[in-house]
This record gives structure tokens, sequence and C-alpha cells, in this order.
């Protein structure tokens, strides 16, 4: 029960953080408030599930963060997914993993159209 008050408070001291931005911290950032707002609402492992999945089409993670636009893209469609259980059984198949098997993928297009680009 601790854990999930601390983790609370974390989450309200994190949003009165991003509130507290300037609009040229935000233009820094290359993100609107909003976007910021929704990020600290996804889960934690998100940057980690867009990498992973993004390896199984062959993108290194340079790639995937290329473009900043498109990777923001990327992390919110993923941190949106009702298919979490589904991606976790694929990652957890490693190097057996194969891009064909990624149906349920909501960046499926996106990695697939940029690695034709990496290639």
């Amino acid at each position: 029960m601790f854990a999930r008050i601390r983790a609370l408070i974390d989450r309200l001291h994190d949003v009165q953080e991003v509130n507290s931005l300037s609009d040229r911290d935000l233009a820094d950032l290359g993100m609107t408030r909003d976007q910021v707002l929704d990020f600290l609402r996804m889960p934690r492992d998100i940057n980690d599930r867009v990498t992973a999945m993004g390896a199984i089409f062959g993108l290194p993670e340079t790639e995937l963060k290329r473009d900043h636009g498109l990777w923001v893209e990327i992390l919110s469609t993923c941190g949106h997914c009702a298919d979490r259980g589904a991606c976790a059984r694929l990652l957890a198949k490693g190097d057996q993993a194969q891009p064909t098997e990624a149906t349920f993928c909501g960046n499926r297009e996106a990695f697939a159209d940029l690695a034709t680009y990496a290639a």
C-alpha cells in the first residue's frame, strides 16, 4: 500500500514539474505539454518495448530515434496499446521473433517503413 501512495506522490510531483515548464522548455523538448503529461501516464517500459520491437524489424535504436517526431509518435502509439500481452509474448521470443508475427502492433507499418529506408 505504501508503494502505491509513494508512486502517486511521485506522479503528482512529476505533473507539477511538467506544468512549470515554459513554452520554450517544451519547444526544446519538441513536445507539447499534453504530450509530456501523456507520457507520464504511460507504463515505464515503453522505451524498452519500442526498441525491442524495432529490433525484431531489424532496426537499431539509433535508427528509431533518428526522426524525433516519428519517435514520439511511435512511443505514443505503444503507450496506448491494448495488446501489451501479445507484445510481451512476442518480445519474449527474443531472436526467434519475426516481424510477420507482429500483426497486433500499431507501429508495425512505421517499423516496416523504417526498415525499408534503413536497408
